[in-house]
Order: C-alpha cells, then structure tokens, then sequence
C-alpha cells in the first residue's frame, strides 16, 4: 500500500519538516507523490526558527542527490533558489545567525563566512568572486602576534614601511596601506604583491600564512553556496527501491570486480574540477592538502552507476610529499558533491581518508566508499589499505559519535595492534549477546588508537587471516633484503613514514650537529656515489627527489652493494618521483623488492 500523508496540520513546520525527513530515504511505491505533497506545503511556510530552517535546508539537499523522481529535481532547485531571501528575513527578524557557522551548516546561500585561509586558497577566492571577498580588518590589528607578523612582512611590500616597523611603536598600518593600494581592494593589492615576490611557491605561501589574515567572504546567491553548489550530470539516477544498506556491502566482492573505466579530463575540464572542489570545501571551512593544490593536469573522471561520478587527481611536480605519492578526488551523486577522498602511499599500501558531509550521510555511504576504494586499486594498484586513527576516533568527537570504528569494522577492517583487536572482539561479543548493547565512547576511544586494515591478495580478494603481529614480516625483511614480503598479513602495522623521518633526525642530531642542509649534502653525496649517478642533467625536481630519498637510503649499510639492476631501478624510480604521472612512480616502488622490503624495516 502507498504511505498515508498525514496533513492533518498542514501549517506546523516540525510535523512536515519530520515527515519529510522520514519520507527522504525511503523509496518505496508512493513516496515519491508525499515528498511532492511535503515539498509543496513546506514551500508556503516562513520559517523564524534557524533550526526548522537549517532542518528544510539540509532534507532539500538530500533529496536533491537522491531523487525519488524528475519533478523533484526542479521543485527542490526553485525552492533552494530562495534561500538568500529567506536568510536575509531572518537576519532581518534578528534571529541567532550563529548557528550557520558550524562545520555542518556552514555555507548556505545568504550567509556569511569568515576564516584565515592559505594563500593559495585566499589568491584563489580573490578571483573568483573579486566582489564578495574581503579583509576583516577589526578582528586583526589589536592582534599582538599578527603586527609582528606585519612588522616583518609588509616591508617587503611597501617601500620604507622599515622605517617605522623597525623602530617606532604605534605604527599607522592603515596610513601606509591606504597610500600604497590606492583604490585597489587591500586583500587583491596584498595578494598581487605576494604573488610578485621572487620566491618559490611554497616559500610564498609561507610567508603569507604568516599574517594569518582573517578573510570574510560573503555568499549572497552565490553558484558555490552549498545550497546550489549542484550541477546537471549528463543522466540522472532516480530512486525508485530502498537505498544499499551498510550490511548489503561486501568489500571483497566490490573489490574483486571490473577496474572502474577512467577517463582523462583536457586541462580545461580539470581546472574546472579544481575550481569545483575549491568551492566545496571552502564552503565548509575545509582545506586539504590536495584539494588546494591539485594539479588538473592529472584529473580523471569514474561513471560508477547509480548517480555516482568520482573525479581523481595528483599534485604537480613541485608540490608533492618527499616520499609517498598522492592523490584526492570528491564524488558527485546527481550532480551533488557529497563527500572527499584523500589518499597516501609508498609500495602497496595506502592511507585512506574518506569524509561524507553530514547532509549525506543517510544515503549509501558503505556502497560509495567501497566504489572509492575500487578507483584507488585500480588508480594505485595499492593491496593493504590503512585508515588513520583519526578518521576512526582519535581526537575527533564527530567521528566517536557516529561510531566510526565500527562503520569500517563491519565492512571487514581490523586494528593494526593486538591488544586492540582482542579489545574488538569482547565487544563483538557483548554485541552478538545483546543486539541492543551500544560500545561506550571511552572504549571507541581506546579502539582508534593505532590504524585500522584491509588487505588484499593479487586477485583482490580479501585476506581474512588478520596475522598474530608483526614481528615476523619484519624479521622476513629485514634477515632477507631480496624477499618481498607481500601476502604477509600485518607486514605494514607499524610503518609510518613519521617512523623514517624521525629516524632521520635522530641520525642528523648524532651524526650532524641538527644541521639538516649538512645531512642533505653528506646523504646525497654518499648515495651518488653508492648509485654512480651523474645528476648533471637532472631537473630541479628530480635533483629534490634525490635529496629526500638519499636520507633515507644512507641508512642502508649495503646499498653499494646492491646489483647493478636494483641500482638502475632504483635511480629510475627517484627520477620517476617527478614525472607526470605520479602513479607510475608508486608502481615502481611496488615493484623494487629489495627497497620494499628495507623501507618496511625503517619505517616499522
């Protein structure tokens, strides 16, 4: 039978608001007609409370990712159209506008935004919406650390600016800054000026993160709101049966089907993507490493069914990490951005860090993730994923409450430490005696302490032995430097590159003085020659890559000794770092046993 609509109070917005909230994710025959009933109802009312209105909001949104049907998708477009109005009665009505500043309910259309962005992000903003984009200068000048920061920077900018930032207190920063810009925006002169500087990008970037301006933006109706950051794909998905649930996913299975077909974007299309991506995280106060810095060189796109388009991309040349290679992407469900991915690795194994927004969090997130991780094997051919702690729980409330470690649990990932995986499996216990049992959170915290895994085997298969520890990989690498140690369960528990890099600093505190430009010199020296390389015609990159690789294979006592092959291959690899396509550089890194397998010793 079709669900009754109960309309026996047409102008309460809770009831409709609950109803339409419940009638959202469900799909089954007749829905669709009550969510156009809701929708038209709740189209009439005017909403003063800014929960019922952040409540309308998000139901819109959601419903415009998962559509019951096509008359949805023009009716929930119209009415988000309107928001700017709505939230500008609020404002009018005096109503308590900070509840549109939090992580989740951030960046709806009419609002407005204030953080200290990057550099690369606030030069970005100041061009794509030049109007709309300022400087919040009464939340900076009574800021003793931010004049400092001033007294050391600006000089660089306007001339004989020294003459008072050195010496005298009381400094007119508006005075100076008034008669250098003219009529130029302040925030478009500063950055411009930045931009001129003759530094690296990086050193740019620093130098600018160093006024930590804070930077307002205004939404207004903007297309990058998240109320119509939303596009028209080329076919919509319309939902006519009930969503996958959580227990319908098989991470084995998934992985184990077809790589998904990739297509490669023309720069224009990936700086469109990058543009695109920029929006969606501002909008919620987000910056990640590779969403503000992709290179739209690299972009590919993935049609995955059901509505679900994920774009991928790497960093460019001079702006990836030392060691491990990367790349990010975001999906979009009808056209809405409703998630980000981020993931790093060295060898076959992977970080992975996966954030669904809020709005969307109801709406198949294990069968989207498991697609997420069906790009990333294919796009790095990794076999051993790794979540970080934090993704799971640690130092991170939002994800202790919505029970994150067992979101991964159940999809087939275990905990990198004994001691805690014994811990999962009393509460799995308690669970399968008392299905109403919930894990409080002190426990959820102690189980995002170390890493959670999954690995694979060459077919994708799952491995479902989760190994007794890790002493056995180790001791496998590290008595046989030829042995690939792949197909041993828990071989990468205890890696991390932090563990690599510390040993570093602690060689460079013994051997160096803490002098870091003195191990770079002596570790490249003693790898050129060990490797007999000539870098003459090396680029600027790759000669970086040297630099950072040579610490880390200056800790191998035999490297002179390796065969003529790992030694070319190895040269290759480094060299490899720089190229387009840094995947090709992480397959290379899979397959060069030997330095597997002495990283794995290193870092573990």
């Amino acid at each position: 039978m079709p669900p009754t609509f109960h309309d026996t109070n047409r102008r309460d917005p809770n009831q409709l608001l609950t109803q339409l909230e419940t009638a959202k994710s469900r799909f089954d025959r007749g829905h669709a007609a009550v969510i156009t009933k809701l929708l038209t109802q709740l189209a009439k009312l005017h909403f003063d409370d800014p929960h019922q209105f952040i409540r309308f909001h998000e139901a819109l949104l959601f419903v415009r990712a998962f559509p019951h049907a096509a008359s949805h998708i023009s009716h929930v477009e119209r009415l988000l159209s309107t928001f700017h109005q709505r939230i500008e009665k609020l404002r009018a009505a005096n109503a308590d506008m900070s509840l549109f500043d939090d992580f989740d309910t951030s960046g709806i259309a009419g609002t407005t935004m204030q953080d200290t962005l990057s550099f690369d992000v606030a030069h970005w903003f100041a061009r794509r919406i030049p109007g709309n984009v300022d400087i919040a200068w009464e939340d900076y000048w009574d800021d003793y650390q931010a004049e400092r920061s001033r007294g050391n920077t600006w000089p660089r900018l306007i001339p004989l600016l020294g003459e008072d930032a050195d010496v005298e207190a009381n400094i007119p920063w508006t005075h100076w800054l008034d008669a250098a810009r003219g009529r130029q925006n302040a925030l478009s002169w500063l950055l411009k000026r930045f931009a001129q500087l003759p530094f690296s990008d990086r050193r740019r970037a620093e130098l600018y993160d160093s006024l930590c301006l804070p930077i307002r933006w205004r939404l207004e109706n903007l297309k990058l709101s998240r109320t119509r950051n939303w596009s028209h794909p080329r076919r919509f998905y319309f939902h006519d049966a009930p969503l996958i649930q959580r227990s319908e996913v098989s991470l084995s299975r998934e992985l184990s089907q077809p790589a998904p077909k990739f297509h490669k974007l023309s720069t224009a299309a990936g700086e469109r993507v990058m543009h695109a991506i920029r929006e969606v995280m501002a909008v919620r106060y987000r910056e990640l490493y590779g969403t503000t810095l992709g290179d739209p060189h690299t972009v590919v796109r993935a049609d995955l069914g059901r509505g679900v388009v994920m774009h991928f991309w790497g960093l460019p040349p001079t702006r990836r990490l030392p060691l491990r290679a990367y790349l990010a992407g975001y999906t979009l469900k009808n056209g809405v951005p409703i998630n980000y991915i981020e993931a790093i690795g060295l060898c076959e194994w992977i970080e992975v860090g996966f954030n669904t927004f809020y709005t969307y969090r109801q709406g198949e997130t294990a069968w989207i993730y498991a697609q997420a991780l069906r790009c990333l094997r294919a796009l790095t051919a990794a076999k051993c994923i790794s979540i970080y702690p934090y993704q799971i729980g640690q130092n991170n409330d939002e994800a202790i409450d919505s029970g994150a470690f067992w979101f991964y649990r159940k999809l087939g990932f275990r905990s990198g430490r004994a001691d805690l995986r014994q811990l999962c499996e009393k509460e799995e216990i308690k669970i399968a005696v008392n299905p109403q049992y919930r894990t409080p959170s002190r426990t959820l915290k102690r189980l995002a302490e170390a890493h959670m895994f999954y690995e694979l085997n060459q077919e994708g298969a799952v491995k479902s032995t989760p190994g007794k520890g890790t002493t056995s990989s180790r001791q496998a690498a590290k008595s046989s430097p030829g042995l690939d140690a792949e197909g041993l369960p828990g071989a990468w528990d205890t890696f991390s590159s932090r563990n690599l890099g510390l040993r570093i600093n602690r060689r460079m505190s013994r051997d160096f003085d803490g002098d870091s430009q003195k191990i770079r010199e002596a570790s490249t020296a003693a790898v050129t020659r060990d490797l007999k390389i000539n870098p003459s015609r090396w680029t600027l990159a790759q000669h970086q890559s040297l630099e950072n690789w040579s610490m880390v294979l200056a800790l191998i006592p035999d490297l002179a000794h390796w065969t003529p092959d790992e030694k070319q291959r190895l040269i290759k690899l480094i060299r490899a770092k720089s190229a387009g396509d840094e995947m090709s550089y992480l397959r290379q890194t899979q397959r060069h046993a030997r330095l597997r397998s002495e990283i794995l010793c290193l870092g573990s």
